[in-house]
């Protein structure tokens, strides 16, 4: 039998009650392998299975809802182990269970699985949600890329090539997110050398409408740009090929905050007119 010991709880109640729940789905499955006397057990494996599945829909987003709560770094990383457990259960759905010795076979590799996951996913994941520094909200959203309402300035040109920026991002992030090493290289540099012109042309129409309108904070606007711009023509080539996917996506966070915060922050206190 597995316990679900004081190791094991991460003081949120709620979501420590459901692990709990999660290790009682484990030793059902185990108790079931343990019997001496195999009989069929395609009934009961299924609604086991069943169970997982449900126990993973609705934990996961109570757990995922409470990290979006408090920006908790790990969330990015959570969602795909949460991805990945609920793909295993549904691998184990699909296996045809209809002979005693299959069925034997999946309890055993399904109480493994469970018995792995519990152990290393509560240990070294879950026991450290709450406890490191919130992330900014953007990080955190299901496509953060996103260009949303909260990012318009009120000037139609601005808001239009921000949105154009957005694009260019999601489209350089979602290749990153799949990443293909015989052909994603080529592909990566060719929309951030896409990011860098369009860049270049959106900083020198933003400048020459808040000159046109006599914008005081022009000076300070053209230092931020000028600072974006050397970033975009310095990207370090040797840390690409040593490890591009990892460069890629620190590089494309860092130019996403950017774009975010200096929208936020900064072109948002431009005005449509003076």
């Amino acid at each position: 039998m597995f316990q679900f010991t004081d190791d094991c709880k991460i003081g949120i109640e709620q979501i420590d009650d459901e692990h709990s729940y999660l290790f009682e789905l484990l030793n059902k499955a185990y108790n079931l392998v343990a019997e001496d006397y195999h009989n069929d057990y395609y009934h009961q494996l299924k609604e086991i299975i069943a169970e997982l599945d449900e126990y993973a829909q609705q934990h996961f987003t109570h757990e995922e809802e409470y990290m979006t709560k408090i920006c908790d770094p790990e969330l990015i990383l959570q969602r795909s182990q949460h991805a990945f457990f609920r793909e295993k259960i549904l691998e184990f759905d699909f296996i045809n269970i209809d002979s005693l010795e299959e069925q034997q076979r999946v309890l055993m590799e399904l109480v493994n699985f469970l018995a792995k996951w519990l152990y290393r996913h509560i240990l070294s994941s879950d026991i450290l949600i709450g406890k490191l520094p919130p992330l900014e909200e953007w990080m955190i959203k299901e496509n953060p890329c996103e260009f949303t309402e909260e990012y318009l300035v009120g000037v139609e040109l601005i808001d239009r090539e921000h949105r154009e920026l957005f694009s260019i991002v999601d489209r350089a992030n979602q290749l990153v997110k799949s990443y293909d090493f015989s052909s994603g290289y080529d592909k990566i540099m060719d929309l951030l050398g896409e990011l860098e012109i369009y860049t270049k042309e959106h900083f020198r129409d933003e400048e020459e409408y808040m000159e046109s309108i006599g914008y005081e904070e022009l000076a300070p606007q053209k230092r931020a740009h000028e600072a974006f711009i050397d970033k975009l023509e310095n990207i370090d080539l040797n840390e690409i090929e040593n490890n591009p996917q990892e460069y890629l996506q620190k590089l494309l966070e860092f130019l996403l905050g950017w774009l975010i915060n200096h929208i936020l922050y900064t072109d948002k206190k431009i005005p449509s007119q003076l």
